[in-house]
């Protein structure tokens, strides 16, 4: 008979981290999963090939998710909060510019999404998801609550405080003001209806300005 080994560690060395090999386990499976995605199509993308790309077993991703979707806008936020990491490695919660040119501030804000926007990286799966969540309701709302709410929220605020500073009418939705700026472009990157640039976004906002402001 073989003899079996001690549950207990031996002498000098520490038991295996089962958090660790969890979290190694779980980035894994995030990069799996997004480059799938960009590789074959999310269509194409199934679970046992994120387990067999990640190198883990199927049970272990079930285990933590009950679908593709919720692996890819799970592995999509963090890869967003990776993004930030690297554009500011101290952690610095993000807030609207606002240095009294309500103009400048949301063209430098667009801008910044058209990058993110033209980027392989977050185009592919962010483009997958926007479709899977069309039809399937509970999948959009969770987009909308975890990517697209804390955006919004910051452009409300700044609207908010250029309406304070007569910049912008009084008495104005401003949910639907800020529709102005984000929807045309995002019908825009959707739908392919037409290059996605930043003279477009300039023009957004100089032909939703015009609308907002002061009579």
């Amino acid at each position: 008979m073989a003899v079996q080994k001690s549950a207990q560690s031996a002498p000098g060395k520490s038991a295996p981290d089962a958090t660790r090999r969890s979290e190694r386990s779980r980035r894994a499976i995030y990069d799996a999963a997004l480059a799938l995605v960009v590789e074959v199509g999310y269509p194409k993308t199934t679970i046992e090939g994120i387990a067999a790309r990640a190198g883990v077993g199927k049970q272990t991703i079930y285990r933590w998710w009950s679908s593709k979707a919720d692996v890819l806008m799970e592995a999509f936020l963090d890869l967003a909060e990776q993004s930030q990491r690297e554009a500011a490695p101290e952690p610095v919660p993000y807030t609207f510019p606002d240095t009294g040119d309500l103009a400048a501030d949301v063209k430098g804000v667009l801008r910044a999404t058209v990058d993110q926007m033209r980027d392989p990286r977050f185009e592919v799966p962010s483009r997958a998801l926007a479709a899977e969540g069309v039809v399937n309701e509970q999948l959009g709302r969770e987009l909308v609550a975890k990517l697209m709410q804390p955006s919004l929220d910051l452009y409300m605020d700044r609207l908010r405080a250029a309406q304070a500073a007569g910049q912008v009418r009084e008495g104005l939705d401003l949910r639907i003001a800020l529709e102005l700026f984000i929807s045309p472009l995002a019908q825009r990157w959707l739908q392919h209806t037409g290059p996605i640039s930043y003279e477009y976004t300039d023009t957004l906002v100089d032909y939703a300005l015009h609308g907002l402001a002061p009579r």
